[in-house]
């Protein structure tokens, strides 16, 4: 049964005998000054726990007490036998129908595929979708079989449509019949990459939205009730989607998701930017010149779809994504910036590299910072900009997962940065800069678990560990995960007048995240519940 079918008066539950914690503990803290070489920011020590009852009805938490409550007549009772009960856990960065896209194509990445060889296995065995029985692939690497282009897999596979998605998300490469069946041979559109002589590579850069609106590609089967249930099971409530110019089209179909229960988390959804006017004021009193970014168009959600425990869908900040090979002159992004703060939205910038981090910062210097802004992935931050970061109030959302999925690449690859300062996390915390977490799934593995693991122990898949001065302490890990999804630095907690979206460990906090730093999985949830209804457990 889906959670909209649930009759308010019959979410009566009551929590018997769950550990609870102080929010400090959650928090966590850089223990006063900087931490000496492969030492973790510490919280110190913990502060004190205690068992308590904690009733829960129309979706909030309405009494947390010390000595035990008696139960009401119809109220369902739960044993928590001592296990920590927590806020649910948010996921602030993640592309949900990606997500559920990425189940029914093949990977072709590492670890599942290292070489060409298992390259061209891989994709001779996918099965194929439509007539043409096209083959849709994910997560590829240069280090499995080079840069790819349609000569490449026209070798691989030439007599089906194949087009392959690099793990960062922005780059698609087809083969020539799947240039050819989607129309893009004879198009003159920008992100197509091009040869000397003027031939389509097969290489598209950010061409996600035309690809949807105007090729003619087969449909892919996205099944979110799959990703509710996992997530779900992992303890998360709660999802915020950071997928860059989102249609109304997917907008309606994650709302109707959460509506019939197949998605039971509350989403936020960040909004694209707005479109262009002529007339729109510059930023700080300057005039940005012609292409000025107004109000006009700013697409969030509508309405929102409600329960007990408040509106389940809303509109996020606008999502600001930036390349290095066509960044903004200074002026139109700060206008751009202008534009959405006009709208009254944040804006959540992405940000993996230097020149993108300095460039925003300048440019919302100019523009004005909100409350809410964002900087998304905060791959490089330096360290001299950290005074600027916090002066602006900006909130890092990171993914200290890529540091052990990625970071034996990131020894490799990366040459102009440090490997060992990419996605800091205790730096900032000691700085004063707001941090939170998102897995950036399916770009990053979706259990936010792992991540939290990685950003205790900062260790590769070789098992190297990849910038010991920027780890965490298990409680400060866990808590890049519990803000409020408005603002992800300020944590949630468990107590009358929340919102009854929670999670229930197994264990007390403390063994539990013992054990999730032994095995990094969703293992100890033992219960998770939203809007005081229990999806699963």
């Amino acid at each position: 049964m889906g959670r909209a079918a649930q009759e308010p008066e019959r979410r009566a539950l009551l929590v018997r005998r769950a550990e609870l914690t102080g929010s400090t503990e959650l928090t966590g803290s850089a223990g006063g000054g900087a931490a000496g070489p492969g030492r973790r920011v510490l919280a110190g020590a913990l502060p004190p726990t205690w068992v308590a009852d904690v009733r829960i009805l129309g979706g909030r938490i309405v009494e947390v007490s010390a000595e035990p409550l008696r139960p009401r007549a119809g109220e369902d009772i739960l044993d928590a036998d001592g296990g920590a009960l927590l806020p649910g856990l948010h996921d602030h960065h993640v592309h949900l129908l990606s997500l559920a896209a990425s189940a029914s194509s093949v990977r072709v990445g590492p670890p599942e595929v290292v070489d060409a060889a298992g390259l061209r296995a891989a994709l001779r065995a996918a099965p194929g979708t439509g007539p043409a029985r096209w083959v849709r692939a994910v997560g590829y690497h240069p280090s499995v079989a080079g840069d790819l282009d349609r000569r490449t897999l026209d070798a691989l596979l030439p007599d089906r449509p194949v087009r392959v998605q690099h793990r960062g998300g922005a780059l698609w490469v087809f083969n020539s019949p799947a240039l050819r069946l989607a129309g893009i041979d004879g198009c003159d559109l920008p992100g197509v990459e091009r040869d000397p002589t003027g031939a389509p590579t097969g290489r598209l850069w950010r061409m996600d939205g035309w690809l949807r609106r105007h090729a003619a590609l087969p449909p892919v089967a996205v099944d979110l009730a799959a990703v509710g249930r996992a997530a779900a099971a992992a303890g998360i409530t709660g999802f915020t989607d950071a997928t860059p110019g989102r249609t109304a089209e997917h907008r309606r179909t994650l709302a109707a998701a959460a509506a019939t229960g197949e998605l039971p988390q509350r989403l936020t959804l960040m909004r694209p930017e707005p479109q262009p006017t002529a007339d729109a004021d510059a930023p700080a009193g300057r005039r940005a010149g012609e292409g000025t970014v107004g109000v006009a168009g700013v697409a969030g959600v509508a309405g929102g779809v409600g329960g007990g425990g408040g509106v389940r869908v809303v509109g996020g900040p606008v999502k600001v994504i930036l390349d290095d090979d066509t960044l903004p002159d200074l002026d139109t992004l700060a206008a751009r910036f202008a534009a959405a703060h006009r709208a009254g939205h944040p804006v959540a910038v992405h940000c993996v590299t230097r020149v993108q981090t300095v460039l925003t910062l300048a440019a919302l210097d100019l523009a004005g910072p909100r409350r809410g802004d964002r900087l998304e992935h905060g791959a490089v931050i330096p360290g001299e900009l950290y005074g600027q970061v916090r002066r602006a109030g900006l909130v890092v959302v990171t993914q200290p997962n890529f540091v052990a999925e990625r970071g034996d690449r990131y020894l490799v690859d990366v040459t102009d940065e440090d490997p060992a300062a990419l996605y800091p996390a205790a730096s900032l915390v000691r700085a004063g800069i707001g941090l939170a977490a998102g897995t950036d799934a399916p770009f990053g593995h979706p259990d936010p678990w792992r991540a939290v693991a990685a950003a205790v122990t900062r260790r590769t898949a070789a098992g190297i560990v990849l910038g010991a001065d920027e780890r965490l302490d298990a409680p400060a890990a866990l808590a890049l995960f519990l803000g409020d999804p408005a603002d992800p630095a300020r944590p949630r907690r468990v107590r009358p007048g929340a919102r009854a979206d929670l999670c229930l460990l197994h264990r007390p906090l403390r063994a539990a995240l013992r054990a999730a730093l032994r095995d990094p999985s969703a293992a100890q949830v033992r219960q998770t519940i939203v809007d005081g209804v229990p999806v699963y457990g």
